[in-house]
């Protein structure tokens, strides 16, 4: 990993600096959407849904050396472009860095603001899925039977 959690979110802000409109911001959002690769065929299943979307996304965690890896996609550019951003800001951290983290770069982006509530719900959703998923696995990880 070549930027911390902080700094991810610090780089992503730092990306959308250029942009003085909310157009200009939405049309890179749907960019990295465009460039972020879609999840296997597998995991496009009702098990990693994540329910609360208005557009249908999927979301899939994998345990490995300590860290939580992410596999996201939607069928709504928009909506694969903010999971790029997610992605970016948590997948292959650690549980623990993961749980303590909020997501600092969307109010710093103006998403909260910008976004229809249902993008909003949306985010929302993701994001406590994203949450879950690293509460899990802490647990698992940190269970008697895991050691």
């Amino acid at each position: 990993m070549t930027e911390t959690i902080d700094e991810a979110q610090k780089n992503i802000v730092a990306d959308f600096a250029g942009f003085t409109d909310w157009e200009d911001r939405y049309a890179h959002i749907i960019r990295l959407g465009k460039q972020h690769p879609d999840i296997p065929d597998e995991f496009k299943i009702e098990t990693f849904r994540v329910k609360g979307c208005q557009s249908t996304v999927h979301l899939h965690a994998r345990f490995e050396d300590g860290r939580v890896h992410y596999r996201a996609s939607s069928d709504a550019m928009i909506v694969q472009g903010l999971i790029a951003l997610l992605l970016r800001v948590y997948s292959g951290r650690t549980a623990e860095e993961i749980l303590r983290t909020p997501p600092d770069f969307i109010h710093a982006l103006g998403l909260t603001e910008n976004l229809t509530m249902g993008r909003q719900n949306g985010l929302k959703a993701m994001i406590e899925q994203i949450k879950l998923y690293a509460m899990a696995f802490h647990a698992m990880s940190h269970s008697p039977s895991a050691n």
